[in-house]
């Protein structure tokens, strides 16, 4: 967990706004940055970086940011940021859209989608607190996210005023926690976000709790389509409705990988075909095409590292001994 605190009146006057455009350029992402106040411009900014993830806390005067597409080209750090205004509005546009959100309410920006920021005042310093999350660590797909771009969420009640209030104790708090509170942290964060989204999507249910009930679906799925060479996590996740970052963290929740577990599952209905006496005259390639792999060298190699030993031997050690009649022979 790393803490950063950044003020422009370190600075003379005359430096300040340059000394924010560069700073905002470097930490939050690129944009054209102006203000009616850039002769002397005021700004307090507090970071607390969790994991990979940003919680923020700022003040400062009036000013304009635009997020445009040449800027994004150049340089995408592929994040959602959540802002909750404390005082002043916030005026949003977007290509097709348009938004005006001030205190209560949360609203998103998309990194990779051109937009304006217009934040005014009247008379004190706009405030806000919010995050700055990467996508790969919201359970919500980015097709159903761009669905709440651009709509107020309430952080009065439901899962915004959990988010909102730990937002405004974690900026307020920061200085308590400790190292290793970072990741942790960043992951309550990262679920609370995500829930806010799937809750303004009417999508039923948080994703951390839908998560455990999902596990088995996805697993009885996968078990369903092995034999599939096309059983990869992209369509996995697709067949579920989920991203595919989302897929990852609920394998990994219990300290797996989706493709090791497709690999394992593979190797085991492989390995219990070929000590089969009844598929005896089945070929092992044909064996192993049957469970999804289509190089018959590919599945040698994780045979052998799996089970110490190729298919073939482990067939033939597996397979009963024939019997041998004798027949009477003459006395």
């Amino acid at each position: 967990m790393i803490e950063n605190q950044f003020r422009t009146d370190d600075v003379p006057a005359a430096e300040r706004f340059e000394y924010w455009r560069a700073h905002a350029a470097r930490t939050i992402m690129l944009a054209e940055v102006s203000s009616d106040h850039a002769d002397d411009f005021l700004a307090v900014e507090r970071d607390l970086r969790l994991g990979s993830l940003v919680v923020f806390g700022k003040e400062h005067q009036p000013m304009t940011a635009r997020r445009t597409a040449a800027l994004i080209r150049r340089a995408d750090p592929e994040v959602y940021q959540l802002s909750l205004p404390l005082s002043g509005r916030a005026d949003i546009s977007w290509t097709s859209r348009e938004a005006s959100l001030g205190p209560g309410e949360f609203h998103v920006s998309d990194s990779s989608q051109p937009h304006v920021v217009r934040l005014r005042t009247g008379g004190k310093p706009f405030a806000a607190v919010g995050v700055r999350v990467p996508k790969s660590l919201v359970a919500v797909p980015q097709a159903q996210v761009e669905r709440v771009i651009g709509r107020p969420m309430p952080a009065s009640a439901g899962i915004g005023a959990l988010l909102a209030g730990f937002l405004t104790d974690l900026d307020a708090q920061r200085a308590a926690c400790h190292a290793g509170d970072g990741p942790r942290l960043g992951t309550v964060v990262a679920d609370l976000v995500s829930a806010l989204f799937a809750e303004a999507l009417d999508l039923g249910v948080a994703p951390q709790a839908h998560g455990h009930a999902l596990v088995p679906r996805v697993e009885a799925f996968i078990r369903e389509h092995l034999a599939d060479p096309g059983l990869t996590p992209g369509a996995i996740a697709a067949a579920h409705h989920i991203s595919v970052s989302y897929l990852h963290r609920l394998f990994q929740a219990d300290g797996r990988t989706v493709g090791g577990w497709i690999r394992r599952e593979r190797l085991e209905n492989a390995r219990r075909d070929l000590a089969d006496p009844v598929l005896a005259a089945v070929a092992v390639q044909d064996i192993a095409a049957r469970w999804g792999f289509t190089r018959h060298s590919v599945f040698t190699r994780a045979f052998r590292a799996a089970y110490g030993t190729s298919p073939t031997d482990y067939r033939n050690q597996s397979q009963p001994p024939r019997r041998v009649v004798a027949w009477p022979g003459r006395r």
